[in-house]
């Protein structure tokens, strides 16, 4: 079975590695590569993709957001995260948002190879340290609870998200804050594209605990 893959990493050396590691594959198609999660989420439906090699840390769009809005447009395509962040934040964020494995670059090619085929027949492929992890996550769920997620807030947004969860209007924000209508609407609309929410019932609930 031909599998089509789509890499979205922005390290042109992690990159290369990658795709000298899967060459020796003939099964293996690289159909679309982007640099950051904005572009792959722009491009995905002009390829037949199976499959997504996922790296987290990148520019516009990170891993973990694109992972969130993929699974939800497309969740018959399967997520493969391939990084070198092994801490569990990360773990249980990709998770949470629909990958179906979690890989780090140090892997082996045939260990890359493997898990692909792996994924596409169901399974859930993961590094042996990854596994141990994911395993603690289920053995320990109240550490889990208590694992922040990292929205990359500003101390500015959360100073909005305060005032919101007050009850205040926009137009009272912008008296409290000194600041316009139009700055309170624009930090706003960041914070709900930062939590993947679409209104403020949702972002509240999202961050709950951190304001």
């Amino acid at each position: 079975m031909q599998v089509h893959i789509a890499i979205a990493e922005d390290n042109s050396l992690a990159l290369q590695a990658l795709q000298e590691k899967l060459s020796v594959f003939p099964d293996l198609t690289v159909k679309l590569i982007v640099p950051n999660g904005r572009e792959l989420v722009s491009r995905i439906t002009q390829h037949r993709i199976d499959l997504i090699l996922m790296d987290i840390e990148m520019p516009l769009m990170n891993g973990i957001e694109a992972t969130t809005v993929i699974q939800k447009k497309h969740p018959q395509i399967k997520v493969l995260v391939l990084t070198t962040f092994d801490d569990d934040s990360r773990i249980f964020e990709s998770i949470l948002a629909g990958a179906t494995g979690y890989l780090l670059k140090e892997e082996s090619g045939e260990t890359i190879y493997k898990s692909i085929l792996e994924t596409m027949q169901g399974g859930a492929a993961m590094s042996p340290t990854i596994a141990l992890k994911a395993l603690n996550f289920i053995r320990y769920p109240q550490k889990v609870k208590q694992t922040k997620i990292d929205f990359k807030l500003t101390a500015r947004e959360l100073e909005l998200l305060e005032q919101l969860r007050s009850g205040l209007t926009y137009e009272e924000i912008a008296s409290n804050l000194h600041i316009s209508f139009g700055t309170v609407r624009k930090h706003i609309e960041n914070i709900y594209r930062k939590l993947q929410v679409s209104n403020k019932i949702e972002a509240l609930k999202t961050v709950s605990g951190e304001i």
